[in-house]
């Protein structure tokens, strides 16, 4: 599979390219990039990749697909652009700024019968994915609370842009994570602080979520500290907390990559594993490996064997929805019911190719 990515900067170096060149029957082709720097940084760490200077010339040279990494206010044009050319796109999260641009997108790609698949790759966090395990052994009872985090204050290393605000940028993976463990939410409340004179670009920001099946879930992000515990859990049982991010990012930044760690890939130390408590005990837990490389094995098992995407649009859908009722919500400080679109969301199948595996126990 021939794949084309557009976008160099920021998570199309840090995340995309070295996941594409480690998933089996993928190659990278090409590269659309305007830096000389990072043409000529591409071709030291991917020799044989052809840069190119816009994605009309990284078409025209031949690719079976694309993935788009490029600022949001870029993506919608070139995913257009790319399904109109009969193209399958993978799109860095969010698919858009607003949700009416998000289904005006993936009603196109439904209408043209090309596939859009919008890559949630924290989906697949180390943590979420011991989570779900506690969850399916239903070690932590009936859930009540779901807190998760991500502060981070050096965004562009993490492969986060700025341009939309984090609301978009980190809310797009906090709330598909929620979504995906509890299901469907019914309201939303949020607050939003933002830099002086640009009321437009969040700079941190909380979530509160009524899912419908009774789990309220906290979720925020910040560039402006660095809070260390990253995740808790609070069932009525137990609770389970996670200190610190998942070291996948780390690990792709010092040139460590799923192809050369191959099982020890996503692995964490001991003494990252998260923790369970039960009334006075606390013990550590062990962690299930982190994943990033499960997305484009999915996503090539969609293209070549008829397999469902890793993220579906009603799941995308869904998320959109709840991120603009947050947005206006921040605005007017209300909580507001979700568009019943968000309603549709499917749940991922247990143990589904190429899925972040989720379990019903919270709604025991």
């Amino acid at each position: 599979m021939r794949i084309g990515l557009v976008g160099y900067d920021g998570p199309g170096r840090l995340l995309q390219a070295p996941l594409i060149a480690s998933t089996p029957g993928a190659q990278l082709v090409g590269v659309v990039t305007g830096s000389s720097a990072q043409g000529a940084e591409l071709s030291r760490a991917y020799p044989g990749v052809t840069c190119h200077a816009d994605m009309a010339g990284l078409i025209a040279a031949g690719v079976d697909s694309l993935v788009i990494a490029t600022p949001l206010g870029e993506r919608a044009a070139q995913v257009r652009e790319a399904l109109l050319r009969g193209l399958p796109v993978v799109c860095a999260a969010p698919l858009a700024r607003t949700l009416a641009e998000a289904k005006e997108l993936l009603a196109l790609a439904e209408r043209l019968g090309v596939p859009l698949c919008i890559h949630q790759p924290r989906r697949w966090y180390s943590d979420l994915l011991t989570l779900a395990r506690l969850l399916r052994e239903k070690r932590l009872g009936r859930v009540r609370l779901f807190e998760s985090r991500l502060q981070l204050t050096d965004l562009t290393a993490a492969g986060l842009g700025t341009e939309a605000g984090l609301l978009l940028e980190l809310g797009s993976h906090l709330v598909d994570q929620a979504l995906l463990l509890f299901g469907p939410v019914e309201r939303v409340y949020a607050e939003a602080q933002f830099p002086r004179g640009d009321p437009a670009r969040e700079r941190e920001f909380f979530l509160s979520l009524r899912h419908r099946s009774g789990v309220v879930s906290h979720l925020s992000g910040s560039g402006l500290q660095r809070c260390p515990q990253r995740l808790r859990v609070v069932g009525e049982r137990g609770v389970y907390s996670v200190d610190g991010l998942d070291g996948q990012a780390e690990a792709l930044r010092q040139g460590r990559t799923p192809r050369s760690e191959k099982a020890s890939w996503g692995a964490e130390e001991h003494q990252r594993w998260g923790w369970l408590s039960v009334g006075e005990e606390r013990s550590r837990v062990p962690s299930e490996r982190g994943r990033w490389d499960l997305f484009y094995e999915g996503w090539l098992a969609a293209l070549t064997q008829g397999a469902p995407l890793p993220v579906t649009p009603r799941e995308t859908l869904a998320c959109q929805a709840i991120l603009e009722a947050a947005r206006q919500s921040a605005r007017t400080g209300e909580s507001l019911a979700v568009e019943s679109l968000a309603e549709t969301a499917e749940r991922p199948r247990a143990g589904a190719q190429g899925r972040a595996r989720q379990s019903s126990a919270n709604v025991e």
